[in-house]
């Protein structure tokens, strides 16, 4: 079959029932509900670029049997292939400004990755292995659009999974069976949910042995009956004027909380399970994490570089760009740009050999990336709320340039530099839903959290780092001064006299 218009796309969220709640009511129609509407035709017009001859042949590549797939997809045999599929990342993250994090080819290259690791299932015996490639396969083949959810919910978080105060409040196997698993229980946050096709389900590295019952690796369609996610209260329900709101109406990604009843999961879709050890030793040395990283880096450098140009135009509107200290705080944020290119140029350049003849792109580069936008990005939004100051919450509301009160609009919220009242007010309303409401505020704390904790992110860093250099640094340094050099210099002098 091979890549899907957006047409395509979307016709496929209409087979099945799938079950979506949004503010205590069952969604009948998630394509027709207008909470979902803006989001999923941009995610609709991502599948579309794939057709796009501008595009195509930077977002798709030919399988051996012929089909056009995902760039997300492409095995990496050179550095030019590592350089097409961050090519394909960015042209796929610019639509949408890097603000949905969970475009298709995010899961695409975890999935992928996954798949190009799969050897590291084979201890498990049995098909697993073989399952993961040819799931991997049919989602290439198919254009399949997949959220995942692989954190376990917050409810108790002194107690580990078996510890809850019930043995199925976070997603377990209940039984297994000779058609398959059968789970019960919650996982979250998974994001785009509602408009995905399919869900893959896995956990972090580093489980502990007494939650074996909780650590599995598996997919199936969001329509499994059985199947029910709960959205969080959405930030534009499709009533406001988009013009009011223009990000949170056009770029919310919904998170939902993901709930299996009793879900029988066919073995063909089971990947890993019943084995602590070798699962996370999967999720430590799969290539997803590569591959994903890469793409998050990507698009967060599209990010990045869309919110310093906001920041730029603020400061432009408002006049204060002539302002020294104003000068310095957007050089800072250009700095942290520069400091993104500079992660993924080694992303590509130092590339290290993967599994099977496959090359990937470092993961220190790319997970340096990945970090450097969660502290980046929330230190540009507070340049943000500095630079402009009060004058992004006194916006009025777009309707009043079609009221008795239009004239004072346009005289009384006109900016600097020729800035009329109209390109100020709606320059602003981006840049407050950017840094001040509540979409924006759930930027932050996506980019906080989108690669887990920070904190053991960078002690594992710390932990697992290549010391030798500057330990050897400090070797030598010990070394070279541990006598004056002046008395060295003296040495062979007096060598001679004698």
């Amino acid at each position: 079959m091979g890549i899907r218009t957006g047409k395509e796309y979307i016709q496929g969220l209409r087979k099945g029932t799938r079950e979506v709640w949004l503010r205590g009511e069952r969604v009948a129609d998630v394509t027709t509900h207008p909470a979902f509407a803006r989001p999923l035709a941009h995610t609709a017009g991502l599948f579309d670029l794939q057709h796009d001859p501008v595009h195509r042949d930077v977002l798709t590549w030919r399988t051996p049997g012929g089909d056009l797939v995902g760039t997300s997809y492409l095995p990496c045999k050179t550095k030019e292939d590592i350089a097409k599929r961050a090519a394909a990342y960015r042209v796929m993250a610019e639509p949408t400004l890097g603000m949905m994090g969970r475009s298709p080819d995010f899961l695409g290259s975890v999935l992928h990755g996954f798949a190009e690791s799969s050897e590291l299932l084979e201890p498990l015996g049995g098909d697993f292995a073989n399952n993961l490639r040819e799931y991997a396969n049919y989602v290439r083949d198919n254009d399949v659009f997949l959220t995942h959810a692989i954190i376990t919910p917050q409810n108790d978080r002194s107690k580990n999974s078996a510890g809850q105060a019930d043995e199925f409040l976070h997603l377990g196997v209940v039984r297994e069976t000779s058609e398959g698993l059968i789970v019960r229980g919650a996982r979250m946050l998974a994001t785009m949910g509602p408009i995905a096709d399919e869900v893959l389900i896995y956990s972090m590295a580093n489980q502990k042995p007494e939650d074996s019952n909780y650590l599995f690796v598996f997919a199936m369609p969001i329509a499994t009956p059985g199947i029910r996610q709960i959205c969080r209260e959405p930030y534009d329900d499709g009533t406001r004027l988009a013009a009011n709101h223009p990000m949170a109406a056009n770029f919310e990604d919904s998170d939902t909380l993901i709930i299996f009843d009793d879900v029988l999961v066919p073995w063909k879709r089971v990947f890993a399970h019943n084995n602590v050890p070798v699962i996370n030793d999967f999720h430590a040395r799969n290539t997803g994490k590569n591959h994903s990283s890469h793409q998050a880096a990507v698009r967060g450098l599209v990010k990045l570089e869309f919110v310093v140009g906001l920041l730029m135009e603020v400061v432009k509107a408002n006049g204060s760009e002539k302002f020294l200290h104003v000068q310095q705080m957007v050089g800072e944020c250009v700095h942290y740009v520069e400091l993104m290119k500079s992660c993924l140029v080694r992303a590509i350049a130092e590339c290290e050999p993967g599994f099977g003849g496959t090359i990937k792109p470092p993961l220190l580069a790319v997970n340096t990336g990945r970090m450097l936008t969660s502290r980046f990005y929330s230190r540009i939004i507070e340049i943000l709320q500095t630079v402009g100051a009060g004058g992004m919450q006194m916006m009025p509301s777009m309707e009043d340039f079609h009221s008795p009160i239009s004239t004072d609009i346009e005289k009384y919220y006109q900016g600097a530099t020729g800035v009329d009242a109209e390109k100020r007010i709606r320059l602003f309303k981006m840049a407050w839903d950017i840094c001040g409401d509540a979409f924006g505020s759930r930027q932050v704390q996506y980019e906080r959290y989108h690669q887990g904790d920070p904190v053991r992110n960078m002690a594992g860093l710390f932990m697992n780092y290549d010391k030798s250099v500057c330990e050897g640094l400090v070797a030598r340094a010990i070394e070279s001064t541990s006598q004056d050099i002046l008395l060295k210099l003296q040495a062979p002098k007096m060598a001679l006299a004698a």
